[in-house]
């Protein structure tokens, strides 16, 4: 990781008055450079390759406190899985059903939902769409 992008991160942390500890660092680093969506346990695995000293319960608390400032949100596309994504900017996903790959999607792919056609008493806050297919690598 260069200088600038190190920089970056920890700027990033500090902006959010999060403390930089080795651990949320190396999290949040980690999100930063991937486009899958992770699970815990996956972020586990990358970080013990290379910083082998990430425990299950300091990934959480590293992924707690980064959501809480808003620097990552979690994403849940499936039952009983949590993904973490470090891209907080408004969009969609696609998910492969045969693969189970996550892409994001462009939030101004889709039109805008009218939500004022939802029932009376309900108040939305937020959506995104999850489009179900098959991807371009399995699908050849």
């Amino acid at each position: 990781m260069s200088k600038q992008s190190v920089d970056a991160v920890v700027q990033a942390l500090k902006s959010r008055a999060l403390r930089v500890t080795p651990q949320r660092y190396a999290v949040y680093a980690n999100l930063l450079s991937r486009t899958d969506h992770p699970t815990v346990e996956q972020l586990l695995n990358d970080l013990n390759r290379d910083f082998p000293i990430s425990s299950q319960a300091t990934v959480y608390s590293s992924l707690q406190a980064l959501r809480e400032a808003g620097l990552v949100r979690e994403v849940l596309l499936e039952e009983g899985v949590s993904r973490y994504d470090a891209n907080v900017d408004p969009h969609h996903h696609f998910r492969c059903q045969q693969c189970g790959a996550i892409e994001d999607v462009a939030w101004d792919t889709f039109q805008a939902l009218d939500l004022s056609r939802l029932r009376p008493g309900l108040q939305p806050q937020a959506y995104e769409v999850t489009v179900y297919g098959v991807c371009d690598r399995c699908h050849n």
